[in-house]
């Protein structure tokens, strides 16, 4: 029987370094976030959550057409790994039933349906495996997959490092897989404009 895998956009930031909200960024006919929940429905995956949290309303109203469930992470200015927990304890409350959980964040635009079909095609259930993108430098992260026996340590935390102490802990039964592209920051202005001037005004 295939693995049931719901698909987490993480989108609550308040994105203070940009100096609006980054979701809402022109990207290509849409937005940096309706192009990651765009890319995230060709998936083959059971359900698709986004967590929202800073501007919620105004970005709530922006992408409430699709067909993903929408979560408000109250708890947004503690940083990352709150939305994971938000995300986390919901689907063990309501959907016990799913395998693994996806994490993506919403300002990885680079980021391919295949790269993720790739990572949910390397996943093998109930045995205690994270699949993790590994980028330059030795770091791993994000887009990641976690089996549903980290979801009650996902579902508790609560800081801005995301779940890296937990993708550390778990290296040896660590799946890596090498994204097509760079883990690309699109955290100021001019690295977003810049980008979007590379992708959508070449002459």
């Amino acid at each position: 029987m295939p693995s049931k895998i719901a698909v987490v956009v993480l989108a609550a930031g308040a994105s203070k370094r940009m100096g609006v909200p980054k979701q809402l960024l022109k990207w290509g006919n849409g937005t940096l976030i309706t192009h990651t929940i765009q890319t995230v429905l060709k998936l083959n995956a059971d359900a698709i959550y986004v967590v929202l949290g800073a501007n919620f309303q105004l970005i709530k109203k922006t992408i409430h057409h699709f067909p993903i469930t929408i979560l408000n992470n109250e708890n947004w200015e503690h940083g990352l790994g709150t939305s994971i927990a938000c995300a986390s304890e919901f689907i063990q409350n309501e959907k016990p039933e799913i395998d693994a959980l996806l994490f993506i964040l919403a300002d990885q635009p680079f980021i391919t349906a295949d790269y993720l079909n790739k990572i949910i095609l390397s996943f093998s259930p109930n045995e205690k495996q994270i699949v993790a993108s590994f980028y330059q430098n030795r770091k791993f992260g994000v887009p990641a997959l976690f089996d549903a026996f980290y979801f009650e340590q996902l579902s508790k935390l609560n800081d801005d490092y995301g779940a890296r102490h937990i993708l550390k802990a778990n290296e040896s039964v660590m799946k890596a897989l090498i994204p097509p592209v760079k883990n690309v920051d699109l955290d100021f202005k001019e690295d977003y404009e810049r980008l979007y001037k590379e992708n959508f005004e070449k002459t």
